[in-house]
């Protein structure tokens, strides 16, 4: 697999789980369940494990969730953030209840001195603290500044000497905007001044397919760039499809493999051959290979131009003709089949595959 050359950043550990350096890119997720839900938040976690989630934060408004938190991080199978705001008792608490990691901002915390209690528990627990700095809680003196990127560095810089004045270096790091660009500017410079590991998100990034393809746009080119140690896809709605999506967006780079199979398929034309509906095909195929657990390449191509040629490389293949249609095998002919029995064909050869 392709990698980019990454940024050093230093090494942290969630759990077991490290993050930095040359590591695995990490993908994370949120519950959008109410945490005092125990069962429901554990469900979804579950649920976002087993689509490949690595790490999952959950919200913690209130002290009173703090037994629940307990529950959660005891069944979790994956390391749990505790998110935290306003209140830093609810740091402390989380941390003493076996969170994984906190994430704070520490501009609306309490203040300094609240800042370095929560310090003090994180080394006597030696769990890491992620330092969140989003464009929408930017203290007063920045928000009206023409430049949002530099303010927004500016203010995770002050936040960390906090951190390193009490010798705390077991930090990761996030700046959030909802502009790509921005979001871009801001990961750009603050690399050049610290190197405590990134994590990469576009905050308040919509619905979905929208929030996929920014988020896509932002994470691609800073990844490429070798800026990112960790990724949440933010999608109003089903967390599933930020998981989803993130592996998408880390496979189409190479930085990380989809315990699933990639789909390819031609886009269509005007071709005569093309007057099948290779829409419909395409997805009732990639419907069929949703609970296959296994990285492996099918193409659907709609004419003899773009497969097998062009789908030369996939593990498995279909190009339809005129009246029949060629499943093929890393670009090698298999057999030809009626175009009529395409889609169980194909779904039959898969199988012996697996």
């Amino acid at each position: 697999m392709k990698t980019f050359y990454r940024k050093k950043t230093r090494v942290i550990y969630v759990r077991k789980i490290p993050i930095g350096c040359n590591n695995p890119i990490v993908v994370q997720s949120m519950t959008n369940t109410d945490t005092k839900n125990v069962n429901k938040t554990l469900k979804q976690i579950y649920e976002l494990a087993s689509c490949g989630c690595e790490i999952v934060r959950v919200a913690i408004p209130k002290l009173e969730y703090i037994q629940r938190l307990k529950k959660i991080i005891e069944k979790s199978p994956i390391p749990v953030v505790a998110d935290v705001h306003f209140d830093h008792r609810i740091a402390i608490e989380a941390i003493k209840a076996g969170a994984d990691c906190i994430r704070i901002n520490p501009g609306n915390i309490g203040g300094e001195d609240k800042v370095k209690e929560i310090i003090l528990c994180l080394f006597q627990y030696k769990i890491p603290v992620r330092i969140g700095v989003n464009v929408g809680s930017l203290p007063k003196k920045y928000r009206n500044t023409k430049n949002r990127a530099e303010a927004m560095v500016a203010v995770l810089l002050e936040n960390l000497k906090i951190f390193e004045k009490e010798k705390f270096k077991n930090i990761k790091v996030s700046l959030k905007l909802s502009e790509v660009m921005e979001t871009i500017e801001a990961n750009r410079l603050y690399i050049k001044e610290r190197d405590y590991p990134i994590h990469l998100g576009l905050t308040e990034a919509g619905i979905y397919p929208d929030a996929a393809i920014r988020s896509a746009t932002c994470f691609g080119i800073l990844l490429s760039e070798g800026i990112g140690d960790t990724v949440r896809v933010s999608i109003t709605g089903n967390p599933v499809l930020e998981v989803e999506t993130a592996y998408e967006i880390l496979s189409s780079l190479g930085l990380k493999s989809k315990n699933r199979p990639h789909l390819i398929s031609c886009p269509t034309c005007g071709r005569l051959n093309t007057k099948i509906d290779l829409e419909s095909i395409a997805k009732k195929i990639n419907d069929s290979l949703k609970n296959i657990k296994k990285n492996f390449s099918v193409a659907v191509m709609g004419c003899e131009v773009n497969g097998p040629g062009e789908a030369r490389n996939a593990d498995i293949g279909i190009a339809f003709g005129r009246d029949t249609a060629l499943i093929f095998k890393k670009g090698r002919p298999c057999k030809k089949i009626d175009i009529k029995e395409a889609v169980d064909e194909l779904i039959k050869e898969v199988k012996s595959l697996l």
